[in-house]
């Protein structure tokens, strides 16, 4: 199910939240959304739930228009805000009962088990939602998100508060979601985005800065790639010059040269067979693309 955003502007008095944005989302899709602080991406979450009305612009969710059709839309997304609210004095399990009250869920009791499970809120979940440590918070909260089984799912810094066990975990069940649902979430966690983003959108003082593929942004904002090879005894430079698509090498050290590219070429295979030719042995071999951390700097000025 597709997301559709067009030309969205949020303006409180003379403050400018966010700019005429606009960007699509499809099924399967898992869009990282990323800005420093201040940027608009909250804003821009709140207005995409219906939580909050934009001063110009739309966004359509599987055809609806959010501010036109706000229960149609309701049904089709779940929403974890940045600050998850949650009522303390319930328990996990009467929580979640609680919220599936507000839709047309079968069998409710088997999809409350159900989502326990999957969020690893099973240890939790008679305890009341005040006792718990924030991660487990963070994990009832993803769990009202997904527990209607939306078409679209919306998380505001979903891995906030996890220990680095529960990341991997969380990390691994938002992954499995994305096959199926249109994705979208903001993080702080650049290692999050080159886990599980198929597409990245920056933006910086509500104006879009980026919105691609991680691969296609490490290749336009690289001048080249590089490849840095270790050998193991002796090894003919003049010949790995000749292979196709290399523009120069630099060596480092003795036993180290570095193989210069240009965007989104990748010699490693050739470089390796021309070793073999020469009999020569690689111990290591990496290729260096702009860090998603680079990138992000680079584009918000951080």
């Amino acid at each position: 199910m597709s997301v559709r955003v067009e030309g969205l502007t949020k303006v409180y008095g003379e403050q400018k939240a966010i700019d005429k944005l606009s960007f699509q989302v499809e099924k399967g899709q898992i869009l990282g959304f990323l800005g420093p602080n201040g940027a608009g991406k909250s804003t821009t979450m709140k207005i995409l739930t219906g939580y909050l009305p934009p001063t110009e612009g739309f966004v359509e969710i599987g055809g609806f228009n959010v501010q036109v059709n706000p229960k149609e839309i309701r049904r089709l997304i779940g929403y974890l805000p940045e600050n998850n609210p949650l009522y303390g004095d319930m328990y996990v399990k009467e929580y979640l009962h609680f919220v599936a009250g507000f839709y047309d869920i079968n069998n409710k009791t088997a999809r409350i088990s159900e989502v326990i499970e999957l969020t690893g809120l099973t240890p939790e979940k008679h305890k009341k939602i005040g006792a718990l440590s924030k991660g487990y918070k963070q994990r009832v909260g993803l769990a009202q998100a997904i527990l209607h089984d939306p078409q679209v799912l919306i998380l505001d810094e979903p891995t906030t508060g996890l220990d680095p066990n529960q990341l991997i975990e969380i990390r691994s069940l938002i992954k499995d979601l994305g096959k199926e649902k249109t994705l979208i979430f903001s993080t702080h966690i650049m290692q999050e985005v080159t886990a599980l983003c198929d597409r990245v959108l920056i933006i910086k003082n509500g104006q879009i800065q980026a919105n691609d593929t991680l691969q296609n942004l490490q290749s336009t904002l690289q001048g080249e790639w590089v490849t840095t090879v270790t050998f193991q005894g002796p090894f003919l430079k003049e010949n790995f010059k000749k292979i196709k698509d290399v523009k120069r090498i630099q060596q480092l050290h003795e036993d180290t040269i570095q193989v210069m590219t240009a965007p989104g070429i990748d010699v490693r295979p050739l470089i390796f067979k021309q070793a073999v030719a020469d009999h020569a042995v690689i111990i290591g071999m990496q290729q260096d693309r702009r860090s998603v951390e680079e990138i992000f700097q680079k584009l918000t000025g951080a």
